[in-house]
């Protein structure tokens, strides 16, 4: 199992001494947002792109992917029924496809609750075929490119289009290609009524990216999830892959959620 952390945690650090933080604190990869780095992706030059890179390597490393992807972005929208919208949307994750792949990444975290949700007038049924024809291409782009885009779940209280890690599954079924699959985050998984251990068992071999995080917003060990059995069921399931530490409540500072977060799992998965 590797372990990552996400680097809007480490706010106001540049993005090297998040890299070498999360390195001596013993995480094997960084999980970037590009928002930390420009509104848009296409405004992050090739130039900038290879710095952080090649940051990464000097510094030993992996970028496992991105996240938090159309955060501070404008105009765009997965069921939006302007087909422009979609479109532009579309092109986006083309364009995210290859600024993930020019850093070395892997993955490509879609949540974007925001930018998903249901508009007045449209039906689920129209959402439904609207997203996944926003993917089709930059699915195809993501295969040829070695980068695997990842669906996912997120619960009722942040938006009503896929709930739950089935529902997930069966969206990114419909593009039949190994670079689209779902992603599972506990945090989210605390929402559905089933156990945590069995929507792993149920999801694999359909998920291919794991977020840590509790369902009070913070790290692993920072709240109330066991994460012992979450462990044993990854790696009863099979699953190999990224275990990335993502919070969305910072106020311990990032020394802190990062060293305490990476402790929990390494016991956890011991």
């Amino acid at each position: 199992m590797k372990f990552a952390i996400c680097n809007e945690i480490f706010q106001g650090w540049k993005i090297e001494e998040s890299m070498a933080f999360a390195k001596k604190a013993g995480y094997d990869a960084i999980e970037i947002a590009p928002f930390t780095i420009a509104a848009n992706v296409a405004d992050i030059s090739s130039e900038q792109r290879a710095a952080i890179r090649a940051a990464a390597d000097k510094i030993g490393i992996e970028i496992s992917g991105i996240h938090w992807v159309l955060v501070q972005t404008e105009g765009l929208h997965l069921t939006h029924p302007d087909a422009a919208v979609r479109e532009r949307t579309a092109k986006y994750f083309c364009d995210l496809v290859d600024f993930c792949a020019d850093l070395g990444g892997k993955y490509i975290i879609v949540g974007s609750p925001k930018q998903r949700s249901l508009m007045d007038g449209v039906s689920y049924e129209q959402a439904w075929a609207f997203a996944a024809e926003v993917f089709r291409d930059s699915v195809h782009k993501a295969a040829n490119r070695g980068v695997t885009i990842c669906f996912e779940p997120l619960a009722p209280t942040e938006t009503n289009f896929i709930n739950s890690a089935e529902e997930a599954i069966r969206f990114v079924k419909q593009l039949s290609s190994p670079n689209f699959k779902i992603i599972l985050d506990v945090k989210a998984m605390c929402s559905e009524a089933k156990p945590i251990p069995q929507i792993i068992a149920e999801s694999w071999p359909n998920f291919a990216y794991f977020h840590a995080n509790d369902k009070n917003l913070k790290g692993p060990g920072f709240g109330d999830i066991d994460f012992k059995p979450i462990a044993d069921a990854l790696k009863k399931a099979g699953y190999s892959g990224y275990v990335s530490v993502e919070v969305f409540k910072f106020e311990e500072g990032a020394e802190v959620i990062a060293t305490k977060s990476i402790e929990c799992l390494k016991a956890a998965f011991a």
